[in-house]
């Protein structure tokens, strides 16, 4: 059986993979394997050919280097996005399933930080946060739209001298219970159970 796109973007290497491709970035593969240092070439290549192959990075340029083609890519339109209708298809298993893939990918991040000989969580900016909102779809629409503003702009920086790769992660789980009485029922319908 095929992979779904959702178990192709959340695999650990091919998630960092996109991840250097997000905001129009277009990389050679020497510059994607300059920022995935611990990622073996051969492994760096096996994933590019498995994400081009699914469509969800492409080739934009080629140009000989030393007797190679060197190929430079990006992600295609809408490649890190998994679809709504595979969502809306997905058991509650298999949503579990990318969800702890998700997770794993982010405590993969913290492992290979927390390697680093010289760490400081205060100094690098370290920051984990969790904060309960009650807003309505509206108002939910637009903190997403708030907070993605900037996030974009910054995603356009290069990696240079003085800056530092960070990795920010949003999850948003609504509560389970989300009202106390649904909006399609009476208050006679709740007084009648």
């Amino acid at each position: 059986m095929p992979e779904s796109k959702a178990d192709l973007i959340l695999h650990p290497i091919r998630m960092r993979i996109i991840q250097s491709l997000i905001g129009g970035v277009q990389r050679t593969t020497q510059q994607i394997a300059e920022l995935l240092t611990d990622i073996p070439q051969a492994t760096l290549y096996r994933h590019l050919n498995k994400l081009r192959q699914a469509q969800l990075i492409e080739i934009v340029d080629q140009h000989q280097v030393r007797g190679t083609m060197e190929k430079v890519y990006r992600l295609a339109e809408h490649g890190a996005d998994v679809p709504a209708d595979d969502l809306k298809t997905m058991t509650p298993g298999q949503h579990m399933e990318l969800f702890m893939k998700f997770i794993a990918t982010l405590i993969g991040e913290y492992g290979r930080y927390l390697q680093q000989e010289n760490f400081d969580l205060v100094r690098d900016g370290v920051s984990m946060r969790q904060v309960e909102l009650y807003l309505t779809d509206e108002e939910y629409m637009q903190l997403l739209a708030d907070m993605r503003a900037p996030l974009l702009r910054h995603s356009l920086n290069e990696p240079l001298e003085g800056r530092r790769r960070r990795n920010i992660a949003t999850i948003v789980i609504p509560g389970a219970n989300m009202s106390a009485a649904p909006a399609n029922r009476t208050k006679e319908q709740d007084d009648h159970e």
